[in-house]
């Protein structure tokens, strides 16, 4: 007749058999996970078969068992003292994560010895019942942090899944995108709108540099128009000297042919008085018209000459002076035209400056609004970069946590299916020694 009893709650498994010579069975825990060790260490099972009869040496199942030290056998063998009970038995040394394992001082005893080994096999199977229900209250704790471990990962994946999660505390980052989708087409504008300014200015730029060389040539055209009248004016010096010598000449002539007419006047009076005292001479001579006719005859002369000469004269001086007259009407009235388009070009030109200035002034201050807006959008774009970076750093920590806890459950797991390969071992040892269950 064979009893089993298991309680987790008091951290003890008992097995008694009622046969051989009511010897006990108690199997406990060592350390659990990579701390006081799993299974092995400490005495095992161990005794020789039979009370008497066969002699021999020590030995039962062989030397070294499951794990480290003495295996089946250890004490006396077939004809020995003692029973069930001898040297070490299952596993020995540093079991599976270090320290003490399953083991125990003496195994089954039996025969007249057995009353001793009974006191060590139950401490020992009570420290291996303890060590088990230690090793199992912590496989429970951890498989229950494991899941709320994978609960809080599950939450926080669905929290920062917000297009395919409706849970509460979910973040919504679609109110960004419309916004950075604004800030892009924003920025786009003012790209468009500064190449468009940058158009404009450099349109504004050539015709300022047209209107310069036009100014330039017209400047030339113009200092070639005034050297052309400075040399005209010392032209005109030139033939207002001639003319006033011309004048000075026939003023001089004039006053010549006055006094001419003078003499003549002056020599025709004498010549009349001394006719007139001759005709009084001879006024009882035979009258004569000789003398006035002669007289008439030197005044025509005299008049023709000097007519002929201011003919000449006149001639000469309009001959001389009539290019230099329509020289100068052309030249005066080239001036006029030459200052007409010169003013003309200045007011052109006063315009253009204006109109360069307030274009100026327009980039300037469209390039300060374009640096202003840049410099906001570029804060923008630099806080909702970091705002990026920290989101993404997150998850990057919280992938590595991820990881590190899936290595971890790996490890738990492979531990797991170690001790339950061993217990299975344990089990199918015990069930080949004649202790399993019934």
């Amino acid at each position: 007749m064979s009893q089993y009893s298991f309680k987790q709650s008091t951290k003890s498994v008992q097995y008694s058999s009622g046969s051989n010579a009511g010897g006990g069975y108690q199997c406990g825990v060592g350390g659990g996970f990579g701390g006081d060790g799993g299974f092995g260490g400490g005495a095992g099972y161990g005794a020789g078969f039979g009370a008497g009869g066969y002699e021999g040496g020590a030995g039962g199942f062989g030397g070294g068992g499951y794990g480290g030290g003495a295996g089946f056998g250890g004490g006396a063998g077939f004809g020995g003292g003692a029973g069930f009970g001898g040297g070490a038995g299952f596993g020995g040394g540093a079991g599976f994560g270090g320290g003490a394992g399953f083991g125990g001082g003496a195994g089954f005893g039996g025969g007249p010895s057995g009353g001793l080994h009974m006191v060590s096999e139950k401490e020992t199977m009570q420290n291996l019942n303890d060590r088990l229900a230690s090793y199992l209250d912590k496989v429970n704790a951890l498989e229950a942090a494991n899941a709320e471990l994978e609960r809080k990962i599950k939450e926080w994946y669905d929290k920062q899944k917000p297009s395919t999660t409706t849970g509460e505390g979910a973040k919504d980052y679609s109110k960004y995108y419309k916004d950075i989708e604004d800030l892009k087409a924003k920025i786009i504008a003012a790209s468009k709108e500064n190449a468009a300014l940058l158009l404009q200015c450099d349109n504004a730029r050539l015709a300022a540099d047209d209107f310069k060389q036009k100014y330039e040539s017209e400047l030339h055209l113009r200092q070639t128009v005034e050297a052309d009248i400075n040399g005209l004016r010392r032209v005109m010096d030139e033939l207002n000297l001639a003319k006033t010598d011309l004048d000075s000449q026939f003023q001089g002539l004039t006053e010549e042919l006055a006094s001419l007419k003078k003499n003549h006047e002056d020599e025709v009076k004498g010549v009349q008085v001394t006719e007139a005292g001759k005709v009084k001479v001879e006024m009882n001579a035979a009258p004569s018209n000789d003398l006035t006719k002669r007289l008439n005859d030197m005044r025509a002369q005299y008049e023709d000459l000097a007519k002929k000469n201011r003919q000449e004269l006149e001639n000469k001086f309009n001959a001389a002076t009539g290019p230099v007259k329509e020289k100068i009407k052309e030249d005066v009235k080239e001036d006029t035209t030459v200052k007409t388009q010169i003013s003309d070009l200045k007011r052109s030109l006063q315009a253009l400056e204006i109109e360069l200035q307030s274009l100026l002034a327009m980039k300037k201050s469209l390039e300060l609004q374009l640096a202003e807006t840049e410099g906001r959008f570029c804060m923008k774009l630099s806080v909702l970069q970091e705002n990026i970076a920290s989101i993404e750093q997150h998850l990057e920590q919280l992938r590595a946590e991820s990881e590190c806890q899936k290595d971890e459950y790996d490890q738990l797991l492979e531990m797991k299916t170690k001790l339950e390969n061993e217990i299975k071992t344990y089990q199918s040892l015990l069930d080949k020694l004649g202790y399993g269950r019934s």
